[in-house]
C-alpha cells in the first residue's frame, strides 16, 4: 500500500521527476493526445467531403469557406496564453470541438510547468493541436494565440516550423498578409541557410502557405513562384494535387497554354493524387486544346474517360468539353447530340447546365433558331443562382432581346393561321377541324396505350408491379385498375357501343357533376367549339391582318437593327411590303429596304425602292439622304460640347422658344452625324414641331426618328405618341 501510494505521489505535475515526466508524457501522448487528433482527422475528412470545388472558378489553396466577418475573440482565464476557458456546462459538438476539449484537457491535467519551464514534452503538441482546432471553428484570434504560445515557450521544439506556418496560414485569414508573407520567409531563409534543411513536408506547407497569401493579395506572379515551389516534391498528395491544378490555372489565366497543360499532364499522371483533380485535369486539358490534329487526341481520351463507370460523377462536364471539342471542328449535330447528353447526365450541376444551355442557345442563334436560342437562354436564368455575374447579365440581355422577336413571330404565325381558316368556306373549315380533332385523339390514344404498356411491363417510373410470367394482363388487378383511372381521365364514362368516342355518346344518366366533368375533359374533341371560334366579321378578320403586317415590320426591323440578320429581315419586310394596305407603313418599308439592298450590292432592287421614295416622298429627310449620299460634314464635336449644346437647347425649349429651337438643331446635326444623342436632338426638334406647326408636320416629324432610330428609347416615344395622334 506504501509503494502504491509512493508511486502516484510521485506523478504529481509538480514534482520534476523521470517517473513523473514519462507517466504524463506516455499519458498525454497515448490517450489524450490521440484521442484529440483522431477527432481533429475526421473534421478533415468531414470538410473534403463536404466541400464542392466550383471548377469554373480558380480554386482556393485550402477547400474549406469561412464565414466573412466572423471573427471570435478569446476568453482568457489565469493560465497565461492558452487562450482557453474553464465553460464545463459547454458539451462539445463538433469534431473540432472534441479535439479542442481533449487539447485543453492535456494541458491543464498533464501540464508540468515547474519553476517557468514545462516538464512535459508533449504539451506543446496539445497547444499545436488547439490552435489547429480553433483554426477551423473560424476562431483565429484564440488560434493565433495558442500558436504564439508555442513559439515564445517552446523555441527548439521539433514542431516550431509547422506552428509558425499554422501562425501564418491564421493571420491570412486575418487579412495580416504582410505578416505572413514576413514570417514564412524568415522561416524559409534564415532557418534553411543557417541551421539545418527544413523537411520536404515542412517546405511544402510554407509554400503553400506563401501562396496563399499573395494570391489574397492578389499577386499572381508571387503566388505561382511559390506554387512551383511546394509541387516539386509532392509528398502531401492531396494539397500537391490541389497546388498543381491551381498553378494550371494561374498559368491558363495568363494564356500561357504549353506551361497549363504541362502542369495538368503532371497532375493527370501523379497516381496517388486525389481522382477528382486527375479528371478535372483531363477536362482542362481538353479546354486548352487549340491545335486541330491534338483536338482528335483530345477527343479521344475524353471518349475513353466516358465510357469508364468510376467516372459517372463527371459525365456531365465530360461530355459538355466533348461537344466543346466538336463544335469548334464543325461537328455541329455532334456538338449538339453531346450538350443534350450532359443536361441528361444523372449528377448534372446547376452551374455546368447554365454553360451547356448557353452553348446550345449560341447554337440556335447562329443558325437563325430564335425561339429555341430563347428557350436555352431562359433555361439558363433558371438554373443560375449568381444573377450579378456579367456572364448571367449578358444573357439576360440577350434573352430580353428575343423575346420581343418572339412575339411578333407569334403574332405572326397565329394571325396568319385564324385568316387563312376565316377564308375557307364552311365544309372546307369543317373538314379540317375534323381532321384536326382525328389527329388529336389518335395522338391521345398512343399516349394511353403507352403508359398501360408501360406499367404492364414495370415501368420502374410508375412504381407499379408486373403481372406475373406468363399471366394476362386483365389478370393483374393493379394494371387493370391503373388502364380503368387512365381510361376515364381522357374519355370519362362511356357505353360499350359503336362510336364510343364522340362526346355526345357520353353515356346518360350519370350524374350531372360527373357529365359536366367529361365535358371539360373532352372539349378538345368538340367541333363546333372550334367552328365558333372563327371570326366571322370581316372588321375581325381586318383588324388580324393589320397587326399581322406590323408585326412584320417589327420583325424585319429587329433582325436588320439588332440581330444583323439582312435575309430574315429582307424575307419580313418584303413580305410586309405585298401585304400592307397602311399607307404609314409605306415609306418607312421602302426605306428599309433600300438600305438592305444597298448593303447586299443589290443595286437593281435598291433602285426600285429608292424610286419609290423620290416619286411619292420626294419632300422627305429620307429623299434628301439619298440624293446627297456624299455630304463631307465638318469634325466632329467633343462629346461634352454635344451634351452641352443640348441642354442649352432643352432650356430653350423649356422657354417656349420652338423655332429657335428647330433652327438651331437643324444647323447643329450636320457636325455630329455620328453622337449618341441624335435620337434625343430629332425627338426634340420633333416636339417642338408640335408645339406651333401642323399635325402633318409633327408626325412625319416622329415617323422619321421611329424609322431611323428604330432601337433607341426616342423612338419608342415617338411611336407612342404617334399611336396616340390616331
Amino acid at each position: 500500500m506504501f509503494t502504491f501510494i509512493a508511486v502516484i505521489a510521485s506523478c504529481s505535475t509538480k514534482k520534476d521527476s523521470v517517473i513523473s515526466r514519462n507517466y504524463h508524457a506516455l499519458t498525454t501522448k497515448y490517450n489524450i493526445l490521440f484521442n484529440g487528433n483522431n477527432a481533429f482527422d475526421k473534421g478533415i475528412d468531414e470538410i473534403n467531403n463536404s466541400y464542392t470545388d466550383d471548377w469554373f472558378l480558380q480554386l482556393p489553396l485550402e477547400p474549406i469557406e469561412f464565414e466573412e466577418d466572423k471573427i471570435i475573440a478569446p476568453t482568457f482565464n489565469n493560465n497565461i496564453g492558452s487562450g482557453f476557458n474553464n465553460d464545463k456546462d459547454k458539451k462539445p459538438t463538433t469534431t473540432f470541438e472534441r479535439a479542442e476539449e481533449k487539447a485543453v484537457k492535456a494541458i491543464q491535467k498533464h501540464g508540468m510547468n515547474i519553476d517557468g519551464i514545462e516538464r512535459n514534452r508533449q504539451i506543446d503538441n496539445a497547444y499545436l493541436l488547439l490552435g489547429k482546432a480553433r483554426y477551423y471553428q473560424q476562431r483565429f484570434i484564440p488560434a493565433v494565440e495558442a500558436f504564439n504560445y508555442v513559439i515564445a515557450n517552446y523555441p527548439n521544439a521539433d514542431l516550431i516550423a509547422e506552428t509558425k506556418i499554422w501562425r501564418a496560414k491564421t493571420n491570412i485569414r486575418l487579412d495580416n498578409e504582410e505578416t505572413a508573407i514576413e514570417s514564412m520567409k524568415l522561416l524559409l531563409v534564415i532557418r534553411d541557410t543557417l541551421e539545418a534543411d527544413l523537411p520536404n513536408r515542412i517546405k511544402e506547407q510554407a509554400h503553400t502557405a506563401l501562396a496563399m497569401a499573395y494570391v489574397k493579395s492578389d499577386s499572381l506572379q508571387n503566388a505561382k513562384k511559390h506554387l512551383q515551389l511546394a509541387t516539386r516534391t509532392l509528398e502531401n498528395q492531396a494539397q500537391g494535387a490541389r497546388n498543381l491544378f491551381v498553378l494550371g490555372q494561374i498559368y491558363s489565366l495568363e494564356d500561357k497554354k504549353d506551361s497549363a497543360n504541362l502542369t495538368y499532364n503532371r497532375l493527370a499522371n501523379f497516381k496517388k493524387a486525389p481522382y477528382k483533380y486527375k479528371i478535372h485535369a483531363n477536362i482542362e486539358l481538353a479546354r486548352n486544346t487549340t491545335n486541330d490534329s491534338i483536338s482528335v487526341v483530345v477527343l479521344n481520351t475524353l471518349q475513353e474517360l466516358i465510357k469508364d463507370r468510376e467516372n459517372r460523377p463527371y459525365l456531365d462536364e465530360l461530355y459538355y468539353q466533348t461537344a466543346v471539342l466538336q463544335e469548334k471542328n464543325d461537328s455541329i449535330q455532334l456538338a449538339k447530340n453531346n450538350y443534350y447528353n450532359s443536361l441528361r447526365a444523372a449528377n448534372a450541376g446547376d452551374k455546368q447546365k447554365t454553360f451547356t444551355y448557353e452553348n446550345l442557345g449560341n447554337l440556335a442563334f447562329k443558325e437563325a433558331e430564335y425561339q429555341n436560342a430563347s428557350a436555352y437562354y431562359d433555361s439558363v436564368l433558371q438554373f443560375t443562382k449568381d444573377t450579378l455575374n456579367l456572364r448571367i447579365r449578358r444573357i439576360k440581355r440577350k434573352y430580353k432581346n428575343l423575346a420581343s422577336l418572339i412575339k411578333f413571330e407569334d403574332v405572326v404565325q397565329t394571325n396568319d393561321s385564324i385568316v387563312r381558316i376565316a377564308t375557307l368556306t364552311k365544309e372546307e373549315q369543317t373538314t379540317f377541324f375534323e381532321n384536326y380533332i382525328e389527329k388529336i385523339k389518335e395522338a391521345d390514344e398512343a399516349a394511353a396505350q403507352l403508359r398501360l404498356n408501360q406499367m404492364a411491363f414495370a415501368n420502374p417510373i410508375s412504381g407499379l408491379q408486373p403481372a406475373k410470367k406468363g399471366e394476362w394482363y386483365f389478370y393483374n388487378s393493379q394494371s387493370l385498375s391503373f388502364g380503368k383511372s387512365e381510361f376515364f381521365k381522357i374519355w370519362g364514362n362511356r357505353r360499350l357501343e359503336d362510336n364510343w368516342r364522340w362526346s355526345e355518346k357520353a353515356s346518360i344518366g350519370i350524374a350531372t357533376k360527373d357529365s359536366t366533368a367529361v365535358n371539360k375533359v373532352n372539349i378538345k374533341y368538340d367541333l363546333d367549339t372550334y367552328l365558333s371560334t372563327i371570326p366571322k366579321e370581316q372588321s375581325e378578320i381586318d383588324s388580324l391582318i393589320i397587326t399581322r403586317n406590323e408585326a412584320l415590320y417589327e420583325l424585319g426591323l429587329i433582325y436588320k437593327e439588332q440581330f444583323k440578320n439582312l435575309d430574315l429581315a429582307k424575307q419580313r419586310l418584303e413580305r410586309v411590303n405585298d401585304l400592307n394596305e397602311d399607307e404609314a407603313l409605306v415609306l418607312p418599308i421602302n426605306w428599309h429596304l433600300y438600305q438592305l439592298y444597298t448593303s447586299l450590292d443589290n443595286e437593281t432592287e435598291a433602285e426600285q425602292y429608292k424610286n419609290v421614295i423620290l416619286t411619292k416622298y420626294s419632300e422627305t429627310k429620307f429623299a434628301q439622304v439619298i440624293l446627297n449620299p456624299n455630304v463631307v460634314f465638318s469634325d466632329e464635336v467633343e462629346v461634352n460640347e454635344v451634351e452641352r449644346k443640348y441642354k442649352e437647347l432643352y432650356y430653350l425649349y423649356k422657354d417656349d422658344k420652338f423655332n429657335e429651337v428647330i433652327t438651331q438643331i437643324d444647323a447643329f446635326l450636320p457636325s455630329i452625324p455620328n453622337a449618341a444623342l441624335l435620337p434625343k436632338f430629332e425627338l426634340l426638334k420633333a416636339l417642338a414641331i408640335g408645339k406651333f406647326k401642323t399635325k402633318k408636320e409633327y408626325k412625319a416629324a416622329l415617323d422619321y426618328i421611329v424609322v431611323s432610330y428604330g432601337n433607341t428609347e426616342e423612338a419608342e416615344k415617338a411611336k407612342a405618341i404617334v399611336a396616340q395622334l390616331k
